[in-house]
């Protein structure tokens, strides 16, 4: 279940790993960690567990996330993360398209120089080089520097694995962040994705569905034994649809989502609602024109109204997301809600992590292309894709026998606020599926 997609890696001549540096263990002395994850808010989900083995494996540890605006959108959400600074790396490719300010940059060293940090983990996919943040880092004057390289990186990096990938072999990119701290001795016994919902995301969530009348009404159940009742709420369960994704390379096509909704809707009688940012309003808008007319009544556009925490609330109490690979895939995967995963062969690395999942592709030459647009536009890995087995999937994650029964949610310290406290999520809206 968290294992990167089973085809096999290319086989190069000049494959062999190299020696790295010697593994270590940053002890105690290491209390200010600076933890650099500058792409998405995906990718960053992706590195929470590692963030937490950091936090668990030191006395008093203060980590800090370097993160482009993206990811600096998680920071509210992540009981690890005790700050946060916001930074467009010119070596990484801006979300505006917008140029980058050399005067910013130089700014950004004299800050993480005043940070006073002890060391730095630098997370990157093994597409991306760490060395432009390690050098970042060393002029910074951070002391430790750890992370994956592909070449020897001398004096910029004090720590480093050298990169295996994909030549020798792939992980899950949650498990590649994992192996990357536990060389300098940082690990946990809970390898989960982290996110905290608060419980105001929870109401303000519950206010609009009413508002929309999407909530099922449960007047005419007050008499109803609670089993009845909790399998008439199971059975009202919304199934979430996410037809967005960055990249159009990563995009089942419109038509097909609505299509999928539709039968969706009449299998289940569940409401189907739409999610997206307000710039996918015209993607979402086009799925609700490709839906059976019969069914639309069912189907309701959430496009732009929803903040990360409405998005993540709503993803809790959810029956399944059936989703293009893109940031609500790994937001569900945090809070174990089942996904089917439309996954374009872009990269082998990023399925949904530890939570009930059909992963939907189809195998074709030129997979892994790492490429936002199909370089021979025909998108063959999604749309080998029939609707039908989309249906399915969904379906059979849905029914109620299909995956294990929810956790509850761990107890978490508040750090920010100085207080423990216990997550008034013990509900059935809030509960988790058990880590296989």
């Amino acid at each position: 279940m968290n294992a990167p997609l089973p085809l096999a890696p290319p086989t190069l001549a000049h494959a062999r790993v190299p020696d790295t540096s010697p593994p270590g263990c940053w002890g105690d002395d290491v209390k200010r960690i600076l933890c650099v994850r500058l792409d998405n808010l995906g990718d960053v989900l992706m590195s929470t567990p590692a963030l937490h083995a950091l936090r668990e494996s030191g006395k008093e540890r203060h980590l800090t996330l370097l993160a482009s605006r993206s990811g600096v959108a998680l920071a509210p959400f992540l009981d690890d993360v005790d700050d946060v600074i916001e930074y467009d790396a010119p070596w990484v490719a801006p979300a505006s398209g917008s140029g980058h300010d050399l005067a910013a940059d130089r700014r950004m060293q004299q800050r993480l120089r005043a940070g006073r940090f002890d060391a730095a983990v630098i997370f990157t996919v093994y597409s991306q080089s760490p060395l432009p943040a390690a050098m970042l880092c060393y002029l910074a004057g951070i002391p430790r520097r750890l992370a994956h390289c592909r070449e020897n990186p001398y004096a910029l990096l004090t720590d480093w694995l050298r990169e295996p990938e994909p030549q020798q072999r792939t992980r899950h990119e949650v498990q590649r962040q994992l192996d990357l701290v536990r060389h300098v001795g940082a690990q946990t016994a809970d390898t989960r994705m982290r996110f905290h919902v608060p419980a105001a995301a929870r109401r303000s969530l519950a206010a609009q569905l009413a508002a929309r009348r999407i909530v099922p009404d449960t007047a005419d159940t007050a008499d109803a034994t609670a089993a009845a009742q909790a399998t008439q709420a199971a059975n009202c369960a919304p199934i979430v649809l996410h037809p967005g994704a960055t990249a159009a390379s990563r995009r089942y096509p419109p038509e097909r989502f609505g299509a999928v909704a539709s039968r969706l809707a009449l299998a289940t009688g569940a409401p189907i609602l739409l999610t997206g940012s307000a710039s996918e309003r015209p993607l979402v808008e086009a799925v609700l024109r490709a839906a059976a007319p019969a069914m639309r009544a069912q189907l309701h556009d959430l496009s732009g109204a929803l903040n990360l925490g409405e998005l993540a609330a709503l993803l809790e109490r959810a029956s399944v997301l059936v989703s293009n690979n893109s940031g609500p895939v790994h937001l569900a995967s945090a809070l174990g809600t089942p996904v089917v995963d439309l996954y374009a062969l872009t990269n082998p690395q990023h399925t949904p992590w530890q939570t009930p999942q059909r992963v939907l592709y189809r195998d074709v030459e030129c997979r892994w292309c790492y490429r936002s647009v199909c370089p021979h536009e025909h998108h063959a890995c999604l749309l080998g894709v029939s609707i039908e087995e989309v249906v399915h999937a969904a379906l059979e994650l849905r029914h109620p026998h299909a995956s294990p029964e929810r956790r509850d949610p761990p107890v978490r310290s508040d750090r920010r606020h100085g207080e423990p406290c216990c997550d008034d999520a013990a509900s059935s809206l809030t509960d988790q599926p058990a880590v296989p």
